[in-house]
């Protein structure tokens, strides 16, 4: 059995979203319960979260962006950029929580005291842009992780794997000039015009040609589509690139019962991607893979996908 971590934290429940929005505090509690109920929490390690310091920030975004959303905040407004991202008062503090408690679980992931790890946190964070929050996103959670790994000397060679229904349009923009990171994507396309990017075609620029990989996954396409899409486009993509560290952006919004896309994977469907990506992480990372909340908005469902997400990092 791996040496799993888990973070969770009821601080992230204190990011208010107001009424009628999809990214609610109540995600979170029904993932944490389904790890529970599955008599998973005494397998692994608790990690608390801790507030992020603002240089790590600073290293993926403007430091007048992050101003501006820390004034925001404080003078009460309820958007952000967009009317997509409901806000409250506490809400830049939770999000630098959330950067934290990723650090937290990558430090403890990286330095071999853990296998791997889930980061349950919210707010979510691949379509935070370099100086634009976007799709109820940010600060860029993975991102800020994927530098934090290189500056600390734990890896030159970073791949980011998002398996969120809708394109990171955020992770994608801050590293498509970059040739250390390596951003794979596969979501659906067209997906509501939400973000609109992610073409197959947009393979990153100048140095960082090459290093962008997207997969486009039609509406109604499901389990058998994504296995032997991954198999065709990341498999062969890792070999040439060989990554030190793996990170996930986890989406559980390309499930058939999530009203937030077209898509029809099943929870066995996730259940062998997870696996597909636990391949790449032993054969080219030592194992080492942190994971990382982003969509995901069926309540009911929330629960069995993520203790089978867990299960599979555990390796029980």
């Amino acid at each position: 059995m791996n040496r799993t971590g888990l973070l969770y934290d009821e601080r992230y429940l204190r990011h208010q979203t107001g009424p009628y929005h999809p990214e609610v505090p109540q995600r979170l509690t029904a993932i944490y319960f389904g790890i529970q109920k599955a008599g998973l929490l005494p397998k692994l390690t608790l990690l608390s979260a801790r507030r992020a310091e603002r240089h790590w920030v600073e290293m993926v975004h403007e430091r007048t962006y992050i101003e501006r959303l820390e004034a925001a905040c404080r003078s009460g407004a309820v958007a952000f950029d967009s009317p997509d991202n409901q806000m409250c008062a506490e809400t830049f503090e939770t999000a630098l929580l959330a950067v934290g408690g990723v650090l937290e679980a990558v430090e403890r992931v990286m330095s071999g005291e853990l296998d791997n790890a889930f980061c349950a946190v919210r707010p979510p964070g691949h379509h935070a842009e370099r100086s634009k929050a976007m799709g109820f996103c940010y600060f860029n959670n993975v991102a800020i992780a994927a530098r934090f790994i290189q500056q600390k000397g734990w890896a030159e060679r970073v791949a980011i794997v998002d398996i969120d229904v809708h394109h990171g349009n955020g992770t994608q923009h801050i590293f498509e000039q970059d040739a250390s990171v390596f951003y794979y994507s596969i979501h659906q396309h067209p997906s509501f015009a939400f973000p609109g990017t992610g073409r197959d075609f947009e393979i990153g620029y100048e140095v960082g040609q090459g290093y962008t990989k997207n997969t486009t996954v039609l509406p109604g396409m499901g389990d058998d589509v994504y296995g032997q899409a991954m198999e065709r486009d990341l498999l062969p993509a890792m070999e040439l690139f060989r990554p030190e560290a793996l990170l996930v952006s986890t989406g559980f919004d390309a499930h058939v019962d999530d009203e937030m896309s077209d898509i029809s994977l099943t929870s066995d469907g996730y259940a062998h991607v997870m696996r597909q990506i636990m391949g790449i992480a032993a054969r080219w990372c030592g194992g080492k893979v942190v994971s990382v909340l982003e969509g995901g908005y069926n309540i009911e469902r929330l629960p069995e996908l993520a203790r089978d997400h867990v299960s599979i990092l555990l390796d029980v």
